[in-house]
């Protein structure tokens, strides 16, 4: 029996390209003919150099990040940026203070850390259910605030913001790690971005930082020196060993990114496949419910209940769907109920493959008033 294809739906780690994972098994252990892997190489050696200053480069180019902006290679993941921004930034202003945006669990966590270096405000009233984006007009931004941060898409809850916040004269920060690359972005809107490569661009273990030159030196006294950005852009990222694996994983992607068409195909791609999924969803009568307002509803990630959050039945829609292959489809622990990510790596096949095995199982289970 010939076995079947698994597609992988996980948040992260996630889908790497095929053909990104045949080349570094190509490489594996004689990388560019030079008789040793990467995973040997030193961090300080020409090969490592032109593999860094490559990846670099690549992300520059599909980017379009301007020259006055550093491109850092961190370790610590999305969460040691949590951290690292306010210890960074929040001593840009003599008031020590930072402005939150929070819509779902990661910006919660993001402000829940940086409260340790300085005063944090939420910008909008407290949200009882991460399924929403408040109102430009219930914001209150404080114009003495060091930074403004949010999180560009929660991975957890399914929210993704579609339009840049207007912060008026104050630094723009982002957590773009589960969308990174999936659209366009216009860089010079933000002070910083950073992002997990684990999702669009790469595996576990690195953490790209974009980070407007003005902005270094300005770290507290108490930073740890491998979070400090004036530190390790003066070491081209090499201050320590960073992830030398991880980086050459991501200019692999990043090469894969470019020779399909660039952040523009992958933002039409992602439009198409999440349409895929929303369009079932939304012509179900409510057997499959997605929380999240329309309006901000992720390309990326996207959580739904079946049958009304009908534990039992979402345990056989999961069963049934690894049976066809399908895997890392479960939500998450604290929210419950199913969640597909879509990342870059996931193809238009793929997201068909899950929305007619939707349209299926809906036809096996609704309810019988739903038939007519």
């Amino acid at each position: 029996m010939e076995k079947k294809k698994t597609i992988n739906f996980g948040a992260g780690p996630a889908k790497l390209p095929p053909s990104v994972l045949l080349q570094a098994q190509k490489e594996l252990l004689d990388y560019s003919g030079i008789g040793i892997s990467v995973l040997e190489m030193s961090h300080r050696s020409a090969d490592f150099t032109k593999i860094i200053n490559t990846t670099e480069n690549l992300l520059r180019e599909l980017l379009n990040i301007p020259e006055n902006y550093k491109v850092l290679f961190l370790q610590g993941g999305g969460t040691g940026q949590f951290s690292a921004v306010p210890l960074n930034l929040i001593g840009l202003k003599e008031d020590r203070c930072a402005d939150y945006l929070v819509t779902g669990t990661w910006s919660a966590k993001a402000a829940k850390e940086a409260e340790k270096y300085g005063k944090v405000n939420v910008v909008h009233p407290k949200l009882d259910k991460y399924t929403s984006i408040p109102d430009g007009s219930s914001w209150s931004l404080n114009p003495s605030a060091s930074y403004v941060y949010y999180c560009c898409n929660e991975t957890v809850h399914g929210v993704e913001f579609n339009f840049i916040p207007d912060t008026k004269d104050v630094i723009l920060v982002s957590d773009m790690s589960s969308n990174f690359l999936s659209r366009p972005v216009d860089v010079s809107k933000f002070g910083l971005i950073f992002a997990g490569a684990q999702k669009n661009i790469g595996s576990a273990g690195v953490t790209v930082v974009i980070v407007r030159e003005d902005l270094l030196g300005k770290a507290l006294k108490e930073c740890p020196i491998i979070l400090d950005y004036q530190v390790q852009a003066g070491n081209n990222s090499l201050y320590n060993t960073p992830p030398c694996f991880s980086i050459y994983i991501m200019k692999l992607v990043l090469e894969w990114i470019k020779d399909n068409g660039g952040t523009e195909a992958m933002e039409k791609l992602n439009q198409q496949k999440s349409s895929l999924i929303y369009d079932v969803i939304n012509s179900s009568n409510g057997f499959y419910t997605c929380p999240v307002d329309v309006d901000c509803r992720s390309r990326m990630n996207i959580p739904f209940r079946v049958g009304g959050g009908d534990e039992a039945l979402e345990k056989s829609f999961l069963d049934n769907a690894s049976k066809f292959g399908m895997i890392s489809l479960k939500g998450h622990r604290s929210v419950g109920g199913i969640r597909a990510s879509l990342y870059n790596a996931v193809t238009l096949e793929e997201a068909q493959v899950l929305s007619t095995y939707m349209k299926e199982f809906l036809k096996d289970h609704q309810p019988k008033e739903l038939e007519h």
